[in-house]
């Protein structure tokens, strides 16, 4: 009896490891990879801003928003992101004054100011689709966060490709995006994102 046990105990920690190993290759194998095609909308989501100035994770974001405006990837920009506390203005009107300053036409360009997290923005994101008749979008975050964005798109409804920027990955991202990636595929990103 033991040993039917101890080797049913074995069989669930190796599936365990493969299923952590099989889900940490396809965040990296996401995050070497850009989606970019062309869609109705871009979505930007949102990072730290410092009194208006976005931090150099959203500037980067902002930025690769612009080349895929530019490429004629979408006509439109969404931009994501609430405030903190003792906030003056939210992470997406820090995105939409900068996208301006870049030449991005004021009506081309739309917030949502109340997204704490990704599934938040994403979630958000989607009423503002559906408010403006947009089907499809190209999400841009840094590439070590790809494969979750495509999971959480899919989850709340968004037909969603992916397009990083062009920063750094450490291990240490991956592994934390390994985990976030596994839990949330068995108890929902909704459920995830309630925890954290």
């Amino acid at each position: 009896m033991v040993r039917v046990v101890v080797l049913g105990a074995l069989v669930a920690i190796s599936l365990l490891l493969f299923y952590v190993f099989v889900t940490f290759v396809q965040v990296w194998n996401a995050s070497r990879a850009d989606e970019a095609h062309p869609a109705d909308t871009i979505i930007v989501l949102g990072a730290a801003q410092y009194d208006g100035r976005p931090s150099p994770v959203l500037q980067a974001r902002l930025d690769r928003a612009v080349e895929l405006y530019e490429q004629g990837i979408a006509d439109t920009v969404i931009v994501t992101g609430g405030n903190q506390v003792g906030d003056r203005v939210t992470e997406a009107f820090s995105g939409y004054q900068y996208l301006r300053n870049q030449g991005i036409p004021e009506d081309a360009i739309l917030l949502e100011v109340d997204g704490a997290n990704t599934y938040e923005q994403l979630s958000a994101s989607k009423l503002i689709m559906d408010n403006h008749g947009l089907e499809t979008a190209v999400v841009v975050s840094d590439p070590y966060h790809s494969y979750r964005i495509g999971q959480i798109s899919g989850e709340v409804g968004i037909d969603a490709a992916v397009s990083s920027t062009d920063s750094h990955t450490s291990v240490s991202s991956l592994v934390r995006e390994t985990g976030a990636v596994a839990i949330g595929r068995i108890i929902s990103f909704r459920r995830l994102q309630k925890l954290t």
